[in-house]
């Protein structure tokens, strides 16, 4: 007996929608990614520069966001500039050995973003870093 014998019934599953679905979904995903991808904090307007330097992504790091207001955050969370240090040990605790990151708005003057790298070493942070992106990209969002 065959499969396609009159009179029986054909067991085989038909997977070609599945396909069609799964690579639609898959398309999407590859679109949009971009435009997800966004650091914790408030959207700032990133300096641009020629070609930063690639950033070392191995360990948890604390990312310190200075907004064009000169308000700070950390990761997500809006630090009044009196309860910037604890905040950062705080965070510090929840990680072994983080590093200390820094946004800021182009729009800051360097003075703010140098009183803030200040706190973070008076907060006992050593070698911080600063975040930029590249000339001619923008962040997703």
């Amino acid at each position: 007996m065959h499969l396609g014998e009159p009179g029986r019934m054909q067991s085989a599953i038909n997977v070609t929608p599945l396909v069609d679905v799964v690579l639609v979904l898959l398309i999407i995903f590859m679109v949009m990614a971009p435009y997800m991808q966004k650091g914790p904090g408030p959207e700032i307007d990133m300096p641009a520069t020629a070609a930063p330097p690639q950033q070392d992504h191995e360990g948890a790091r604390i990312q310190v966001t200075i907004d064009e207001k000169g308000e700070t955050w950390i990761d997500d969370q809006r630090v009044a500039a009196d309860r910037f240090g604890d905040g950062l040990r705080a965070a510090a605790n929840a990680e072994r050995d983080p590093k200390v990151v820094i946004r800021g708005d182009a729009r800051l003057r360097f003075g703010d973003v140098r009183q803030t790298m200040l706190a973070v070493e008076g907060a006992g942070f050593h070698g911080v870093g600063l975040i930029a992106e590249r000339a001619g990209a923008k962040q997703g969002g």
